[in-house]
């Protein structure tokens, strides 16, 4: 039986990137050594470190005025490097507050100094992106910091803001989905799991003038300048998930970058929502103009048909269905990796479902 992975992350990895690392595990192109027991300060992993970060330099068209990371500590880690290397002294910083991971976020950020919330759609559940014509960004804030999906809710910006300070933005549902300006931001930062390969490791892109804007007192391991002077090699680094990365953006290159990416998630997103759309019995709680193209989340009439879904999807090789335990209903995880057919294969279900429920 073909399995479909939908769950939110870890998720589903290519098939072909699957299968290469398999066959690498154990001898890493002739080297008789598997790809877990490579030095990395050895020749074959420098190569590896190497074509990941030009894989993703030349998807993501990033110029030299940036540099390309691979840090360990999740992104959570990165709640706390950001305002940690990146809110001046006295200063404030400003966040948009969409959700679990954006609160987070806030809080470690307010150990490092003052946050201001800049917009917020927590009264309504985090069921939308605050429209952001709305909001007052200040000229004097470090750096505006804002989450572009958000998996438990359902939600993504469809357009960044334009400000005057550093856009800083945690990446890590919708990273390499769709084509963005990385000039737009002073640093992107992405957990590995859901879109780039396995935990463990996290990119950071990072406009280099900032990393200047470290205190003395960070310790070496926190300090962005540590990761770019040593090409992320300071210390002995997630070999296996950079292998893994460098793997994913070489599936990713060979079928036609992330303009070729793209299209294939808008059309998986469009026929999921248009199935909960045309239904009576399926519906979807964020907001049309927010939904998210990575995390699709629905609800049923009642939580024991939500229960019954799930066990009766996973019957039949789809997994990962139910939806974070904070919000309930139903999330369908749509990334990268995620075939059409998966998606196709998940609605004949739902139909059905709903024939045999209703």
């Amino acid at each position: 039986m073909k399995v479909y992975n939908f769950n939110a992350g870890p998720a589903m990895l290519p098939a072909q990137v699957m299968e290469l690392a398999q066959k690498e595990f154990c001898n890493y192109r002739g080297t008789n050594c598997g790809i877990l027991e490579l030095s990395h300060r050895g020749s074959q992993f420098s190569e590896v470190n190497e074509r990941a970060e030009r894989n993703i330099r030349e998807l993501m068209n990033i110029s030299d005025d940036y540099a390309v990371c691979f840090i360990q500590g999740g992104a959570s880690l990165q709640f706390t490097m950001v305002p940690m290397n990146l809110m001046l002294p006295g200063g404030f910083a400003e966040y948009a507050d969409t959700g679990t991971w954006a609160s987070k976020a806030i809080k470690e950020a307010k150990l490092f100094g003052e946050v201001k919330v800049i917009a917020s759609s927590k009264e309504t559940k985090y069921d939308k992106i605050p429209e952001i014509r709305h909001w007052k960004p200040s000229k004097d804030a470090s750096y505006l910091h804002i989450t572009s999906n958000n998996t438990i809710y359902g939600t993504q910006y469809h357009s960044f803001p334009e400000v005057e300070v550093p856009l800083i933005a945690d990446m890590s549902s919708d990273i390499m989905s769709r084509e963005i300006d990385v000039n737009q931001f002073g640093l992107i930062y992405a957990g590995a799991q859901k879109n780039l390969g396995p935990s463990g490791v996290v990119l950071v892109i990072i406009r280099k003038d900032l990393a200047q804007r470290t205190g003395q007192k960070v310790p070496t391991m926190l300090r962005y300048s540590t990761y770019i002077e040593e090409h992320s090699l300071y210390n002995t680094p997630p070999t296996f998930g950079i292998y893994m990365l460098a793997l994913v953006t070489d599936w990713i290159k060979e079928k036609g970058g992330i303009s070729v990416i793209e299209e294939i998630n808008d059309a998986k997103s469009e026929a999921l929502y248009e199935c909960i759309s045309s239904s009576d019995f399926y519906r979807c709680p964020a907001e049309p103009s927010s939904r998210s193209k990575m995390n699709v989340v629905f609800r049923l009439p009642t939580e024991e048909l939500e229960e019954k879904f799930v066990k009766e999807a996973a019957a039949q090789g789809m997994t990962g269905l139910k939806g974070h335990r904070s919000a309930g209903g139903i999330r369908a995880s749509i990334y990268n990796a995620m075939p059409l057919s998966g998606v196709e294969t998940l609605i004949d279900f739902m139909n059905e479902f709903e024939k045999k429920n209703s």
